[in-house]
């Protein structure tokens, strides 16, 4: 299959789309990014890379991280981490507070900000030094020694994550965060705040399409977490529009508020996008319009 020819086709499609959705400005140092940043890269299981547009230019990965936060809790953890987040569908906001509370402090799963706050905390207890920890295994899981924080974005977030704070005390009282808040706050704002390329999110994502290893043939999950993960971000990945990315898409992926989205067909390949204006759900328009061209004119979903 010729990828390169068509992602040039979709790149071209998608340029002519209406410019709608913005860009996430609560954040305001993600409100400086261009809302007209465009990239898509296709890495295949083989190793061969096909990039358009702005795909190798870095952006907050946001909740993207999230994916692999949860996957190396599952590596230090197993199945004890079930017993503080569930793994269903939220239908309600990402942040939504109502729904915390009417479930006594068990997120309904890890990608929503409480969810992923509880794996922050998780992380916290179970690395020696949590930042590092984390960073150095994103840059085993993609090979890629540069890969950083963006501090600038860490801060943005810390000097405004009300929402994130409330959440995280929301959790205290539940007995369901262990550290210290601000500790745990700091971690989950590092992590969100990492900056990646499309063509990088792909190496560090190859994982999840290839059972489990790396490219470089380090085993990150076994077979069955993997399979697990692959459902929950079917199911859970684009916050309570996953259904809609399912019908839509037809591939397990995740997406975050910097326009980024990661999707993979296993055993085939790994795709990201980066498009920064975002729909009311928080997913990038146009990078789902684009993942959904491709499985349309690959034929190829897991469906």
């Amino acid at each position: 299959m010729n990828y390169q020819n068509i992602l040039q086709e979709i790149y071209q499609e998608s340029l002519v789309q209406p410019k709608i959705g913005n860009i996430a400005t609560y954040i305001p140092e993600l409100a400086n990014v261009h809302p007209d940043k465009f990239g898509i890269s296709l890495t295949t299981i083989n190793g061969d890379n096909f990039g358009i547009g702005d795909s190798n230019e870095r952006f907050s990965i946001q909740s993207v991280s999230k994916a692999l936060s949860l996957t190396l809790a599952f590596s230090l953890y197993g199945e004890e981490i079930w017993k503080r987040v569930g793994v269903e569908p939220s239908g309600s906001a990402f942040n939504s507070l109502v729904q915390l509370e009417y479930e006594k402090g068990i997120p309904r799963n890890p990608f929503i900000n409480a969810g992923a706050l509880v794996i922050a905390d998780m992380l916290v207890s179970g690395l020696k030094n949590p930042k590092q920890d984390f960073l150095d295994f994103i840059r085993t899981t993609s090979g890629i020694s540069t890969i950083n924080f963006d501090e600038k974005v860490a801060q943005s977030e810390k000097n405004t994550g009300y929402r994130n704070a409330a959440l995280a005390n929301f959790l205290k009282s539940f007995g369901n965060i262990k550290n210290d808040v601000e500790e745990v706050l700091d971690f989950y704002f590092h992590q969100c705040s990492i900056s990646m390329s499309c063509h990088e999110l792909n190496h560090a994502f190859f994982f999840f399409a290839n059972e489990g290893l790396t490219q470089k043939g380090i085993q990150i999950l076994n077979q069955s977490q993997i399979k697990r993960m692959n459902a929950l971000m079917q199911t859970c990945g684009f916050y309570d529009e996953s259904g809609e990315f399912t019908y839509r898409v037809g591939l397990p992926g995740k997406s975050g508020v910097g326009g980024g989205i990661v999707a993979l067909m296993p055993k085939q390949f790994i795709v990201s996008t980066w498009s920064p204006r975002l729909n009311s759900n928080g997913n990038s328009e146009l990078g789902m319009f684009a993942l959904e061209q491709l499985t349309t004119k690959t034929g190829l979903s897991i469906f």
